[in-house]
């Protein structure tokens, strides 16, 4: 599938090169911002009791995302192109808008995101951050006219820097090993208090984007060009690419709560839920200036990050649902202009004291309302025979795949109801 991403003739290494780091284009949507507001809120409020849940978001993400891959492996299309063929006609249009609004709304998050990360780091007001982040990654999406391994490495490279600095900042914290291994296991207690399960919800429930169901699927379709006997050891490659980069995924996502249970939550400043405050209580609690401005680079890195991932699902969404081509710099520029609406709006009604938060918990609501489109079609369509033949989901691992699916949709379906409630 053309994702407006040059590929030139390729030698063998080059091929594998396809294949291997495209993981890491996925893995950037699960510690976008969204994730960075939820899970300090989570250390800050209750300390590390609930690692467990960040593990367990990792696990259920780590085997949908080997389901996708595996299905556009073996079929050589993506998820949104093998809906447009095998679901009734009557379902791809709705599929495909509220696949739009998800990332829309994916990328609000992303945009606000950057929009704070600017404002800690240049001082610029909250609306003037959403209007330059909004085309900030624009000349980083040039990138890709070089290759798709010269995109893949600039992702790398901001995720190099992002664990490098929370790595800095968790030494100068010394967070309490002990307690973080006592948060790795689930307590009877935690499901019985409505705000842990909340946050239980939010961290587990929103972390699997649908978007990246679509993006993943057509990652991997190189591989369908391979032999027969050359498609399973390169299944083997593009399962480990995707584990070892979701597993960098959860050691970031594990980390920003620690560090949220170590500076704010071991200090008894109690609930943190704005990442402005965040960044000035950790420069105070430190009592070094950098260390603020460290975590909001961190924070801008993995906006633009996400803003990347939210283009290229935008793109491959497009296509496949209607059959649309369009460039990967126009679809920056359409998803772009379609965020800056509600970002700015956002900004008006909440106010630049909480709007970012607000912003965040609204985006994560969105994308919960989508995921049953995107999960379910996928599970059905990767246990096909006719598609899938001998690598179709069968018995314990297909029981599993829905299990694990239909837990994530009524913990989306819970963010959903108490966010209705409290709105």
């Amino acid at each position: 599938m053309d994702m407006g991403i040059a590929v030139r003739p390729a030698n063998r290494l080059r091929g594998r090169s396809r294949i291997f780091g495209a993981g890491a284009l996925v893995a950037v949507g699960y510690m976008d911002p969204g994730n960075w507001a939820t899970d300090i809120q989570a250390g800050a409020s209750y300390g590390y009791q609930l690692i467990f849940a960040v593990v367990v978001a990792s696990l259920a993400a780590m085997l949908l995302q080997t389901v996708s891959a595996t299905l556009g492996a073996v079929t050589g299309r993506d998820l949104a192109r093998l809906c447009r063929e095998r679901m009734p006609r009557g379902t791809i249009v709705p599929m495909w808008l509220v696949s739009e609004v998800a990332i829309v709304a994916c990328d609000v998050a992303e945009v606000v995101g950057a929009a704070v990360a600017l404002r800690l780091l240049f001082g610029l007001p909250l609306w003037g951050g959403v209007l330059v982040s909004a085309f900030a990654m624009l000349p980083f999406l040039g990138l890709q006219r070089r290759g798709r391994g010269w995109l893949i490495g600039g992702v790398m490279l901001l995720m190099g820097l992002v664990v490098v600095v929370l790595a800095t900042q968790l030494i100068l914290l010394k967070p309490d090993p002990q307690a973080m291994l006592s948060g790795m296991l689930p307590r009877i207690q935690q499901w019985r208090q409505p705000d842990m399960l909340w946050l239980i919800a939010g961290i587990v429930g929103a972390t699997v984007m649908p978007h990246n169901l679509y993006l993943h699927s057509s990652l991997a379709t190189p591989a369908a060009s391979h032999a027969a006997s050359r498609l399973g050891r390169s299944l083997c490659r593009i399962r480990l690419d995707s584990s070892l980069s979701l597993g960098v995924a959860m050691l970031v996502n594990a980390g920003l709560l620690v560090l949220a249970a170590a500076a704010f939550h071991s200090h008894g400043q109690g609930a943190v839920d704005d990442l402005a405050e965040a960044s000035r209580l950790l420069e105070s609690i430190l009592s070094q200036h950098w260390a603020g401005m460290l975590f909001a680079f961190a924070l801008l890195g993995c906006a633009l990050n996400g803003m990347v991932t939210a283009t290229l699902a935008g793109q491959i969404v497009m296509e496949g649902f209607l059959d649309l081509r369009v460039s990967l710099m126009q679809r920056a520029v359409i998803t772009r202009g379609l965020a800056i609406v509600p970002a700015m709006l956002g900004v008006a009604l909440f106010g630049s004291n909480d709007g970012s938060t607000s912003l965040l918990v609204a985006s994560q609501v969105v994308l919960s309302l989508q995921l049953p489109l995107a999960v379910a079609p996928m599970l059905w369509l990767a246990g096909n025979r006719e598609l899938m033949d001998g690598y179709r989901l069968r018995g314990a691992l297909k029981s599993g795949c829905w299990l694990v699916g239909a837990i994530l949709i009524a913990l989306n379906g819970l963010l959903l109801w108490q966010w209705w409630r409290e709105w």
